[in-house]
């Protein structure tokens, strides 16, 4: 699964995750973006978010292939993450 799959599919259930100007704001590009398959159903997505030029952490959502939603990742230890 990669990220532009990702955003395909969520296009409908998550419009402005990866609107253009959604990732301008965090000062991101789809290609930033990791996946990881966690299970057979479900991948984190993650990428480095930025703030006026500064890191502020990771975005991070599930994806979940059944019904095509992001959902929250929250509970992941961002530090963890490459």
């Amino acid at each position: 699964m990669t990220i532009q799959e990702i955003k395909q599919r969520t296009k409908n259930s998550a419009p402005h995750y990866f609107s253009a100007d959604t990732l301008r704001f965090f000062n991101q590009k789809l290609t930033d973006f990791k996946v990881k398959k966690l299970n057979e159903t479900e991948y984190l997505i993650y990428a480095p978010s930025y703030w006026d030029g500064r890191l502020m952490g990771k975005s991070m959502q599930i994806f979940d292939t059944i019904t095509n939603d992001l959902k929250d990742a929250s509970f992941v230890d961002a530090d963890l993450l490459d």
